[in-house]
């Protein structure tokens, strides 16, 4: 009698680990709906979902509402939009922007928002001084970069040096061993020069997967989520030409516009 209620009381135990386990992707994907949902987005931005994929873009990535999770360069903060509600109760985030001039974007959402976005942390990226405001050494569980390494590898703010190896270093460091490094770019055909890289605002993911290793990185995998076979990647004013930048305009911009945004590589990498 005592083994057959051991057996049952294991069995029993089993079933409902494997039920918690079961229900751990449903729970986070509801998270990330919920985020998505917030009613404090910003309507120019919800345009965009249809060509950014949040939820399954996020998904794919792990993020969850617990996690210490670190925004890499996010601008006017598109995505800070979504990662802010999804981490306000039980996470942490943090924004990193070139120091000073690029912590404004969330300033003014803090100000403007101070209930939904005054916990974000504010952090320099890359640091380039000792008295820089930085992300701590192995403390992020997600680090997430979105359209950004082309621009380290243009070399923007460095006078078209390229730093990208800089930046996968310090993005490294901040992440604890078994951490995420998600990044979404704009996708060069690996069939084409690498010249282009320098100039275009597309990148190869042979580079991006070369730039993440180097730093110690393991590649995990790729999500075609955020693809767009309308895109060529071979435009007059490279990536910029397509929405929502319009560098040329009018000329062309129905065209563009059905094209859509730009075909994007979507990687994930662990830090072992």
């Amino acid at each position: 009698m005592r083994q057959t209620l051991a057996i049952a009381a294991i069995l029993t135990t089993a079933v409902a680990i494997a039920s918690v386990a079961a229900g751990e992707p449903a729970t986070q994907r509801h998270s990330l709906e919920e985020a998505v949902a917030a009613t404090t987005r910003t309507p120019a931005n919800i345009a965009r979902d249809k060509y950014r994929h949040p939820v399954e873009t996020l998904a794919f990535f792990g993020v969850k509402p617990g996690d210490t999770v670190v925004e890499i360069w996010p601008g006017g903060g598109w995505y800070t939009e979504i990662l802010a509600p999804l981490t306000n109760a039980k996470g942490t985030l943090y924004a990193a922007t070139p120091w000073p001039d690029g912590a404004k974007g969330i300033q003014a959402l803090q100000a403007k928002d101070a209930a939904n976005f005054g916990k974000v942390k504010l952090a320099a990226f890359p640091v380039t001084a000792a008295d820089q405001p930085k992300v701590p050494d192995g403390t992020a569980d997600v680090v997430l970069t979105f359209r950004n390494v082309h621009n380290w590898r243009m070399g923007y703010q460095r006078g078209g040096q390229d730093y990208s190896g800089e930046a996968f270093k310090q993005m490294y460091a901040m992440l604890k061993p078994g951490g995420i490094l998600g990044i979404e770019d704009h996708r060069l055909p690996e069939s084409a020069s690498d010249e282009r890289e320098l100039k275009s605002g597309y990148l190869k993911v042979s580079t991006v997967r070369r730039l993440a290793e180097q730093a110690g990185f393991k590649y995990v995998g790729a999500s075609e989520v955020n693809a767009n076979p309308k895109d060529s990647a071979d435009w007059p004013n490279g990536v910029w030409t397509l929405p929502p930048t319009y560098r040329l305009k009018d000329v062309d911009r129905a065209k563009y516009e059905a094209i859509g945004e730009s075909d994007r590589m979507t990687l994930r990498f662990r830090k072992p």
